[in-house]
Order: structure tokens, then sequence, then C-alpha cells
């Protein structure tokens, strides 16, 4: 402990107050206008409080529990659920404001410096503590009197508003980088949209159009017969099963399924060789990927085998990330959102000659290659953000920031 400071519960530095139960409160109670009601989700953007999800309650229902109406330099920290551990300091209070049942609300007193409590609450000291109370806990919950208890570092006041200074300056720094990197990392994606768009747009102004199933070999549903779908006697066989999930997540080329069919479930289905392009139709429509290996799949997906004197995958599925947008419109409509192979049957698309689809495919191979490049580079460095945040708080409250 660095000289001068001394360790201290929060409950003899601040209050804890929190709502007793739910008093009876209902979702249906919720109302138009009124004082504002809010819940973990007033976590979520930032260090302050953000009103934006709040709910609305009566004025009633507000007053009968005066103890949790919040004031500005107000701390609230979730206590309950997925959130857990989360934190946030009150700013402004543009209306009276209450909350739920799953914030604690913690009111700094005379010395303590409400954003070093904060600080201290949301760093790497403070979640650890969190994370050793919730081990082997059936169901996660911070009790409050617990929280009363936790010890944290507490320099004199004059040291507090110096550590409090030097992380707002540089977690506004870090802030703006974050910003920059978010909005890299966006751009480079919209750099390859942008030229696949310019691409498909010159092609189709010159190139024959044919509908999938004359520019293939094999072009159809992945399951032959729809009963029994989830017996668990068609799975855990030696058969990749590739479903939508793994499409999704493929970013272009399958190359990792989630489940396997056993000989049953080939017997209902079929074995589509590696190369087939997949085609979702149901619940996420019209994304896009190549098979990386022979595989099975639901009838939610559509195979196509191109046809090698027509076409190759890799254009095919570029092309249909083309049409994406085209394919989705026409599945709107339905109870659940989906297309089918009827779909298909009058739908033409642009297949100039293999040698220009050669050239496509290259040009925007390699483009995917660099925007894939520049992301990575951008995730990463959001990482380096995040990690450089929690340093500083780490150091911060073992006495080392300089």
């Amino acid at each position: 402990m660095k000289a001068g400071w001394s360790k201290v519960e929060i409950g003899k530095i601040a209050e804890l107050r929190g709502r007793i139960g739910w008093k009876g409160l209902t979702a249906k109670e919720y109302t138009d206008r009124g004082p504002l009601f809010l819940s973990v989700h007033s976590l979520n953007y930032g260090d302050y409080v953000d009103y934006r999800d709040a709910f609305h309650i009566s004025l009633q229902r507000y007053d009968e529990s005066p103890e949790i109406k919040i004031r500005p330099d107000d701390i609230l920290i979730c206590k309950d659920g997925a959130g857990i551990g989360k934190a946030g300091i009150v700013g402004q209070v543009p209306a009276p404001t209450t909350i739920n049942s799953s914030l604690l609300l913690i009111r700094p007193g005379e010395c303590v410096v409400p954003k070093y409590l904060y600080f201290c609450l949301t760093s790497p000291y403070f979640q650890e503590i969190v994370q050793s109370r919730l081990e082997g806990a059936t169901t996660p919950h911070l009790y409050q009197r617990d929280i009363t208890t936790f010890p944290i570092p507490l320099p004199p006041l004059e040291e507090q508003q110096r550590i409090v200074a030097i992380l707002d300056e540089t977690f506004e720094g870090l802030e703006r980088a974050r910003a920059n990197a978010e909005a890299n990392s966006h751009n480079a994606r919209e750099l390859f949209d942008n030229s696949l768009i310019r691409l498909f747009e010159e092609i189709e102004v010159k190139a024959a159009r044919l509908t999938l199933a004359q520019a293939s070999t094999s072009f159809g549903r992945g399951r032959s017969r729809h009963r029994p779908r989830n017996a668990p006697f068609l799975y855990g066989g030696i058969y990749p099963f590739v479903q939508t999930g793994d499409i999704r997540n493929s970013d272009g080329t399958v190359l990792e399924f989630s489940q396997t069919y056993s000989e049953h479930g080939l017997a209902q289905s079929k074995l589509w060789p590696a190369g087939t392009i997949c085609i979702t139709i149901a619940a996420n429509i019209a994304e896009t990927a190549v098979l990386g290996f022979d595989a099975c799949f639901p009838d939610s997906i559509v195979g196509m085998v191109a046809d090698p004197k027509v076409t190759f995958p890799e254009y095919v599925e570029y092309m249909l990330r083309y049409f994406a947008a085209e394919l989705k419109a026409l599945g709107k409509g339905s109870a659940q959102d989906n297309i089918n192979l009827a779909t298909f049957e009058n739908a033409t698309f642009p297949f100039p000659s293999i040698e220009n689809q050669r050239q496509a495919v290259e040009t925007l191979t390699q483009l995917s290659r660099d925007t894939a490049f520049l992301f990575q580079a951008y995730q990463a460095k959001l990482k380096d953000i995040a990690h450089i945040r929690q340093s500083l708080l780490q150091k911060a409250f073992a006495g080392e920031l300089t």
C-alpha cells in the first residue's frame, strides 16, 4: 500500500441502496411518460449512465422508494443477470429517475471523489473481487451486504482528484482512438462491398443471363426427405453436416462444421461435393459460402454444383453476395422470412465468359484479402485499447499512476 493510502470498506465511505424486490411492480405498469426507470441497459454506453433505453413508471411508483431516486454523481452497479459487475456514474439527471431491482445505487460520501470511486469499481482490482464472489454460485448475484464490505484503496482527496484527472484525459484519447479504429473497420468492409457492387454493375450490362439451375450440374435442397428431422439417430456419424450458422460464420468458404450425420442421416439427405455453393433460404436469407469438403446440409440450404463449362464456385458466391439484397426482399411478407427453390426458377443472373469471371474473382479475392488484413489490424487495435484502459486502472489503484 502506498504511503498515505488506506484500505476502506465501501460501506464506510458511501451509502448503498437498492430496490427492495419489485414491490409488485411489473412491466404491465410501464407508462408512456413519467419518471424514468433504469435497468442495466443504461450502463452499456460508456462511463456515464445513459437514458435512451429507460422505461417510464407512474409518479406514485417513483415516490414509494425515495432512497433510490438518483442524483448527479451517484454510481449504479448491476448486481444480477448477464451484466453483473457493470457500472456507470450519473451525470446530469434529465427527469425524476429511479432504478429497477437489478441495479444497486452507491452514493459517495465526502471523503471520496465520485469519479474516483466509479473508476475503482470498473478496475480489474474490483472486478476480480466480483468474480471471486460469483464462482460456484448457482444463480449469479452480488449481494448488497457483500458489496458494502468490499475494500477499496483510498488515497487523500487531492490524490484522488489527480488520478481522476489523469484517467479522464487518457481515456478521452483512448476513446478517440477506439472510435477511429471502429470507423476504419467499417470503412474496410465498406470498401470491399462498394467494389463488389461496381464490378457487378459493369458485368450486368454485357453478360448473358442464366438461371442457377442452367449454370449447374446439380441444384436443389440439401435434404431429400423431411422426416424425421431431428431424431438423435440421424447424427453423430462420419459425414459432416453443415448448418446455416456454419454458412453465416464462414466468410465465403466453409472450412468447419458443428455437427455430423450418421448413415441414417445420409440416407435421408445427400453428400454434396466440395466446391458446392450453399445458399441459405430460411432465417438468414441469401447467405452464401462454398463447401471446403464433402458435406450434407438441411433443407434450409440450397446447393449448387457449378457446371465447369459455364462458371465456377467462387464467381457464383461473389455474384450471389451482390444479389443478396434482392433475394432477401423476395422472402419478405411471410410469417417467417424465407425463400424456396421456386424463387430461383425464373430468376436469372449474369454469367460472362469464364475468363472474365476468373478476372473478376482474382480482383475481388485480392481485395478481400487486403480488406481482411485491414479489418484484423483495426480489431487488434481495439483489443489493445481495451487492454491499455484496464492496465491504467490497475496501476491507478495500486498507487503506480504517474
